[in-house]
């Protein structure tokens, strides 16, 4: 059986996805690309040099955990290595998404603050996480992805500076994107109150209550299991 009719009902979503970070102009151009681990040395990923609101079915690309094309017609994105990256280093791992996001691109150009390492909503606080800056570095380079290695076992969404976000999650692509949206409004929010004033972040102690609202849910800290002690302890150190 072919791959793309074994897993269908992925790559069904995962188009859908793509289309919709278009839609939504998170992606422009031949921008951002998409990946879902679905078996341990296999990888769903978005074709290189394609808009993704064209993205259909017959587009998508399957690698193994080497780069080396499985299935598809279509070369993979050029940004393979950053993958292959990502999916090598944190196990537990299942989809990857790197956009555009405007609000999130403005910070990832800011010279100020990184307000997405602080929190302010609980609702980013605890599905998204702080979201550190990781080095500039030539796209479609091994030095881009080896920027990412310092920060890929503690967080699970980075900023690239000068460049765009990166969010991963455990779950579905559909899980991904939801977590892009999120923080995409968050940085919306955090840029319109820079120009009426200051920030208000959440304090130690709500910090610590949101780390039993995520146990009382079920959810899991960032970054690699294990890594991390506490929600509390990500924020503010031990």
């Amino acid at each position: 059986m072919k791959k793309i009719e074994k897993y269908a009902a992925e790559a069904t979503e995962f188009v859908g996805v793509c289309n919709r970070l278009a839609q939504n102009q998170y992606v422009t151009s031949s921008g951002g690309n998409l990946a879902w681990r679905l078996e341990d040395d296999l990888l769903l990923i978005t074709p290189t040099k394609m808009y993704k609101g064209d993205v259909g079915i017959q587009d998508l690309v399957f690698i193994d955990m080497n780069g080396k094309v499985m299935e598809g017609e279509r070369k993979p994105t050029g940004e393979t290595l950053m993958y292959l990256k990502f999916f090598g280093l944190r196990q537990d791992i299942v989809t990857v998404i790197h956009c555009h996001a405007p609000y999130v691109c403005a910070m990832a150009i800011s010279s100020g603050k990184n307000w997405l390492m602080r929190p302010i909503f609980p609702e980013t606080t605890i599905e998204v996480g702080p979201v550190p800056m990781v080095p500039y570095a030539e796209p479609l380079t091994e030095q881009l992805a080896e920027n990412f290695v310092p920060f890929l076992k503690k967080y699970n969404s980075f900023l690239m500076e000068s460049h765009g976000l990166v969010t991963m999650s455990r779950g579905g692509i559909r899980e991904t994107l939801m977590l892009v949206e999120l923080l995409e409004m968050s940085a919306k929010s955090i840029l319109q109150a820079l120009m009426v004033g200051g920030i208000k972040e959440l304090d130690r102690q709500a910090v610590r209550d949101l780390g039993n609202t995520m146990r009382t849910r079920s959810l899991p800290l960032f970054g690699d299991p294990e890594i991390n002690a506490s929600l509390e302890d990500l924020y503010f150190g031990s």
